[in-house]
Parts: C-alpha cells; structure tokens; sequence
C-alpha cells in the first residue's frame, strides 16, 4: 500500500507543479509601457506568488496592490499585498477592492494595467454595489456555496451584486490598456467566469442572476432584489468599445497539470488516462462514476487495461445538509469509498490544488481498498459520516488526509485513482 500511497502523491505533487507561476507567468509578460506607468492588480489565492513573479521580471518602476486569502501572502517589494478572506467575504476584502479601485483611478492611454487574477478572487474582491451591504454578501455567499450551484452560476449573482467585478476593474481603469493573467480554476477555462471576471466584459444577466437564485431556493432581502430587478447591478457586455485594447491570457489550467501528472505516471510504468479537466456535479454522484469504471477495468479490463491510472480535474460541488467538517475532494473519496466496498487494488487521491480543500486545513485526503475495514476499527460509521457531509474527520481518523499548506496556485481538484 505504501508504495500505491507515494506514487499517487507523486502524481499530486507533478501536477502542482506544472501551474506554478514561476513556470507559467513569465512568457506572457508584455513589454513594460513606453511613456506610461505600469500598475499591478490582482486577486485570488496564488495572487501575491503571481506579483513576486512579476516583480522579478520587471526591473524598471511598477506599483501595485494585490489581494490574496489569508496565509497566503508572499513578500514583494514594490506591490502591496493584502490578505482578506475566503470563501466567505469579510471587510478585509471590500476594502482591499476599494484601494485596488482607487489605484487604477485617472490613468491615460499610454499606461499599462497588468491585471493578476486567480481562483478566490470572486470572494476577496468584495466590494458590494450600491444599494448592496457586506452583510448581504456574506449571507449570500454562504447561502450560495452551500446549496450546490456551480461556479459559473455562483459568479454569475457575484458579478451582478458588485461593484468591481464583471468587468467594472476594467472600466475604472479605462482609457489605459488592461493585460489580464490568469490561473484558471473553472471547468472550461472562461476567463470571464475566474474570480468573476474584474476585467473582462460579462454576457451573463440580471435576469439569469434572477434565475438562479430562485432554481437554488435561496431567498435574498427586498434591497439585493431590487438590484437585480431594476437592471442597476447589469454589466457591460462583449463588444463594448473600453475593451477593445484589452488582452487575456490563461496561462495554468487543469488540463496542464493533469498533462503533468500523466508523464510523471507514464515515467512510474503505469499507463494514464485523462478523462477529462472539466467535470462538474455533485461529489459523490461523480465518485459514483468513477467508481463504475475502477471496477470494470479491475473485473473486466474495460475500457482500459490494467494496471492504470485514471485521472481527471473540475470542480464538483457539495449540497450540505449535514453540520460536519469536510470539502469536496474528501466528500468525494468518501463516497467513492463507500461505492468500491473495498474492492481489491484500488487506490485514489483527491486534492485541490491550491492546498485547501474548502475551509480545512488539508488539500484531500487518500483512499486504499482497507480505508473502510480501518474505519470501522475506529468505530466510524462512513455512510453516516457521509450523510453528515464529514469526510474530513473520517481521514482524519485514519491518518490519510494529505496536508501540503497552500501551494499559491490554483487549478481545482486534482483526482487520481490508480488501479493495479
């Protein structure tokens, strides 16, 4: 079993590897501004390793503010970088968005705004529109993040409640060019989607915002409403003439770091199979699937040959109804746990590859084919602990959560189930 448990580690670890910044950023610098200032801006949870990085290659002058989550921040010496929270917002993060604001403020043509973004940015970036609290938010968030919506949905209501996201950085940085670099941590790469897209132009509506809202029962106070209702909290959309000189590039997603982690399995002898970087739902309705094919290509050799090693990357979601402690990535190999019933040769990982797995203090946990055996050694009862959505004291109890602290990238999970 030890060495099932290092090989996947490994394969973890290849994959945070390949999104690093210090790997990805620097080929998708632009030229430093002739005649204009360079300013710096950024949020998310790699934001202040994306500012270091910057720093380093560029010698001439720069300022800048850059918002990261807390214990994530890195020393820069010429951008500022604040911490605040996530995933539920705090005052910490209105104010780091209102400095960012006002830094952008009064710039001309002939400046450059290098724009730093990264997944958490939505929840550190929280500077409410008019006629929106921070109390508002913080319920909201909470309520969102809970009730099983997606990213893209869940940013989709962020972008309309605020006052700097869905492309209104962008604005108040206009006539001054706007290069935005992004870590992508959402299936499917939108940029407009990472960290509520700040600086991009958003196609998304008030009415769709609406929408979901009411598709996820989630009740919001008369004022949030009347936002969302008079068409106030609208965005600007493609094709709106002050982005016409703006750039983005995504430069680290999920599909490099599964890429990563099938050479790193490929050079261990085992043969990997991507099966794909983009896959969403509710955790354990994905485990599920995943078991399925683990234990046909155990049983029957379809539809891969054994011994493999099945990857995949995403982000699913979890609708809580229990009061445990826990993320995804351990909701998921829980369920999967449960739907293996200890089959033979069938290991797994999953992590999220910024190191923390929802509000724990882990990036995921291990599975091997004893997990449930071991568990109930501990008096666990694991379809319970499910139902309790608790699959972090379950690892926990094992010794099998994986703790790598913050890793200042961010691509989503990471999953790996190695079948020997």
């Amino acid at each position: 079993m030890q060495d099932e448990r290092r090989l996947l580690l490994d394969l973890f670890e290849a994959a945070v590897g390949a999104v690093t910044s210090e790997g990805c950023l620097p080929s998708f610098l632009p030229e430093a501004p002739v005649g204009g200032r360079l300013i710096v801006v950024g949020a998310g949870k790699g934001a202040a390793e994306m500012a270091r990085v910057v720093e380093g290659h560029y010698p001439g002058p720069l300022t800048g503010i850059v918002v990261t989550r807390y214990g994530h921040a890195v020393p820069c010496e010429r951008i500022e970088v604040l911490e605040a929270a996530h995933p539920v917002p705090d005052a910490a993060g209105a104010g780091a968005a209102q400095r960012i604001l006002d830094s952008v403020a009064g710039l001309n043509e002939n400046d450059l705004v290098l724009c730093l973004i990264s997944g958490g940015g939505s929840a550190l970036l929280a500077l409410p529109a008019a006629g929106v609290t921070l109390a508002d938010k913080q319920a909201l968030n909470s309520a969102l993040l809970k009730s099983g919506a997606t990213i893209g949905e869940m940013n989709c209501v962020r972008k309309h409640l605020s006052a700097i996201k869905g492309g209104r950085l962008a604005l108040a940085c206009a006539p001054a060019r706007v290069v935005t670099l992004l870590i992508s941590d959402v299936p499917g790469d939108d940029p407009g989607i990472v960290a509520s897209g700040p600086s991009l132009p958003d196609a998304g509506t008030c009415e769709e915002a609406l929408a979901i809202l009411a598709r996820y029962r989630i009740e919001v106070p008369a004022n949030v409403r009347a936002v969302l209702t008079s068409g106030a909290g609208e965005t600007p959309k493609p094709g709106d003439i002050r982005f016409a000189n703006n750039r983005v590039h995504v430069i680290a997603s999920a599909r490099i770091a599964l890429d990563a982690a099938a050479a790193a399995a490929r050079a261990a002898g085992i043969t990997p199979y991507i099966l794909a970087d983009d896959i969403e739902g509710e955790a354990r309705d994905i485990a599920l699937m995943h078991a399925s094919m683990a234990r046909s290509v155990r049983t029957h050799g379809m539809p891969f040959q054994r011994p493999c090693v099945i990857l995949s990357g995403g982000e699913t979601t979890v609708t809580v109804g229990g009061t445990g402690r826990g993320g995804r990535n351990t909701e998921f190999l829980l369920a999967l746990g449960l739907a293996l019933g200890g089959a033979p040769g069938i290991h797994a990982i999953a992590c999220d590859t910024d190191g923390i797995d929802g509000s724990e203090n882990n990036a995921g946990a291990l599975l091997a084919p004893d997990s449930l055996m071991r568990a109930e050694a501990h008096g666990l009862r694991a379809r319970a602990m499910l139902d309790n959505n608790d699959g972090y004291s379950f690892f926990q109890a094992l010794g099998d959560l994986v703790v790598c602290g913050p890793t200042l990238t961010n691509v989503n999970d990471f999953r790996a189930i190695l079948i020997s």
